[in-house]
């Protein structure tokens, strides 16, 4: 069933350099808006009249402090209206569709999950478009859809590669589109997540940041200048080739001691049925390993120091600020966190600065939002590159 898009005028380079700039920061005064992005009174009032006009930003009270005087009259911070477009983001695995809908700010503000018993594109396309259908019923506002994809994404509309789905050259955003009548966005699911941190989490306002992913597989995304670097390889097993330890685990997915033989879900299970004949879950991997067994603690501790040494590293040769550790894999640091800092600290300089880890154990709804961060970008702001 087609749904109708919300419509939205293009936004000129002014007047999303203002957009954005109120978006990630505001609310803010005229003033102070005007100093950030070097621009006269007079040029920001012409930015941002159609802004206002157009609903996108709105005047708000301050708090109760005095209004703010422009040429003889007060004059309230602007900020965004929120809730004035909703985006519905969308997070593929395997063998579920996870869903969101967010507000401007990307706020969630509905969740949607659906099993994905097929990956043949047409039926993945139709399920998308029932998904959307259901949740525009509730939200006439949806303005448009992103979509994370583990995997190679072209022009961010056709999947290139997906191991999981097992899709090449999927020209995915084109057969959503047709069906849901809405602009669609198709990113790498950790390119979308790196985005959402950077405008709207742990990485806001910093100029140097990485967010580091542990799960299914490893991701790596790279923030300088307060944008997200892309590159090539981007998910496309990169750490299969990202030596941790020479002597370390070889697995069916990684070469020998690489950070996925060692770190990722899939081969962490995989040795311990290698060594027990064990199926253990890698929640009940973790737990045995707390509770002292020798086979779990073995690999976990393994694991633990091939973390400690990726990230010191990466801290090593990028210099960040902060550095993120996100994804199902990190319950990691519950069980092993001394052992990660210890060999962090180990493998750096004994007078570097004190490195900022911030660890988010995420769920598959935060990459669907980070889904909907790309929409916002692409589809009402026109980030072309970010």
């Amino acid at each position: 069933m087609t749904t109708r898009a919300a419509s939205w005028q293009p936004l000129s380079p002014g007047e999303r350099s203002v957009a954005i700039e109120v978006l990630v920061h505001g609310p803010l005064s005229r003033t102070a808006l005007a100093q950030r992005l070097d621009l006269s009174a007079g040029s920001l009032t012409r930015l941002t009249k159609p802004l206002i006009e157009t609903g996108l930003l709105v005047e708000v009270p301050d708090g109760g402090g005095p209004a703010e005087v422009r040429q003889g009259r007060p004059s309230q911070p602007l900020d965004v209206v929120a809730e004035s477009r909703t985006f519905l983001g969308l997070k593929l695995t395997e063998d579920m569709v996870y869903g969101v809908v967010t507000t401007l700010r990307s706020e969630i503000i509905a969740r949607l999950d659906r099993p994905l018993t097929t990956h043949d594109p047409a039926q993945v396309a139709d399920l998308l478009a029932e998904m959307t259908g259901e949740l525009t019923a509730s939200f006439p506002t949806l303005t448009g859809i992103g979509i994370g994809v583990g995997g190679l994404v072209r022009d961010r509309a056709v999947v290139g590669e997906s191991a999981f789905l097992r899709w090449s050259d999927v020209p995915l955003a084109q057969l959503v589109e047709e069906r849901t009548g809405l602009p669609v966005v198709v990113e790498n699911d950790v390119a979308a997540l790196v985005e959402a941190e950077t405008w709207f989490g742990a990485g806001r306002g910093l100029d140097r940041f990485v967010v580091l992913t542990i799960g299914a597989g490893i991701g790596y995304g790279l923030v300088l200048g307060g944008k997200r670097v892309p590159y090539a390889e981007e998910d496309r097993g990169f750490g299969r080739h990202w030596i941790l330890n020479p002597n370390g685990p070889i697995t069916p997915a990684g070469q020998r001691g690489s950070a996925v033989s060692l770190l990722t879900i899939p081969s962490i299970r995989y040795q311990i049925r290698a060594a027990t004949g064990l199926d253990l879950t890698y929640e009940e991997i973790l737990a045995r390993a707390a509770a002292g067994e020798p086979m779990p603690s073995r690999v976990i501790d393994e694991a633990a120091r091939a973390l400690g040494t990726l990230v010191a590293q990466i801290a090593n040769f990028v210099l960040p600020q902060k550095i993120l550790l996100a994804g199902e894999g990190v319950g990691l640091i519950d069980v092993a966190g001394k052992t990660v800092d210890d060999t962090l600290r180990a493998h750096r300089h004994p007078l570097a600065a004190p490195l900022d880890v911030e660890t988010k154990v995420s769920d598959f709804h935060d990459w669907a939002r980070g889904a909907a961060v790309l929409a916002i970008q692409v589809l009402v702001l026109g980030v072309v590159e970010v």
